[in-house]
C-alpha cells in the first residue's frame, strides 16, 4: 500500500541512494551528491518555512520523493521529486500522490506561486508536469531567489 509521509533525518542515506542512482544512471546526469548539498541537509534546506519533504513508501521501501522550498513572498520551488524506474506509471499513482500531497500542503500555506526546474532529459516529467497545470517559462521569468541546478535548463510555472 502507498504511503506519503514527511521526510525524517534518518531517511537520509535512503533519499540520496534514491535519487543520485536515477539522475547519474538513468539519465546521465553528471551530478554528485556534493553537487547538491541540499541532501544532507533537508531539514534546514525543506522543511522551514511554508517548505516540506516527502517521501512515497509502497511496503516500508521508499520509492519516491519531493520537496517544496519556500523561496518567500508566498511563493515555493517543487524539487528532487523521482520515482524508482520499478514504480512509475498510473498502476502506482507515486508521483500523482507525491505532487497531491505537495499541492494540498500549498494550498494550507496559501502559496500562490509554485517554480520547478528540470533537465532537457526528463521528458516524463515534462509531460507530466504540464498535465497537472504546470506552464513553461522562461529562464528570465523566474524570482532571483529560484535556486537553481547548475543542470537545470527547463523551467515550470504554476499560478494558483
Amino acid at each position: 500500500m502507498l504511503q506519503i509521509r514527511p521526510f525524517a533525518a534518518a531517511d537520509t542515506d535512503v533519499v540520496i541512494g534514491l535519487i543520485l542512482p536515477i539522475q547519474r544512471e538513468e539519465f546521465g546526469v553528471p551530478v554528485t551528491a556534493e553537487d547538491q548539498p541540499d541532501l544532507r541537509d533537508i531539514e534546514t534546506f525543506y522543511q522551514s518555512g511554508t517548505g516540506d519533504f516527502w517521501l512515497a513508501e509502497i511496503g516500508g521501501i521508499v520509492v519516491g520523493t519531493i520537496g517544496l522550498k519556500d523561496i518567500g513572498g508566498g511563493q515555493a520551488a517543487l524539487r528532487k521529486m523521482f520515482v524508482a524506474s520499478s514504480h512509475r506509471g498510473k498502476e502506482y499513482g507515486v508521483a500523482a500522490a507525491l505532487l497531491e500531497t505537495l499541492l494540498a500542503h500549498a494550498r494550507r500555506s496559501e502559496l500562490s506561486t509554485i517554480f520547478l526546474g528540470t533537465t532537457e532529459k526528463f521528458l516524463a516529467a515534462h509531460r507530466f508536469y504540464e498535465k497537472n497545470g504546470f506552464s513553461v517559462v522562461p529562464p528570465d521569468d523566474l524570482p532571483l531567489v529560484f535556486p537553481r541546478m547548475a543542470v537545470d535548463s527547463r523551467f515550470y510555472k504554476l499560478a494558483r
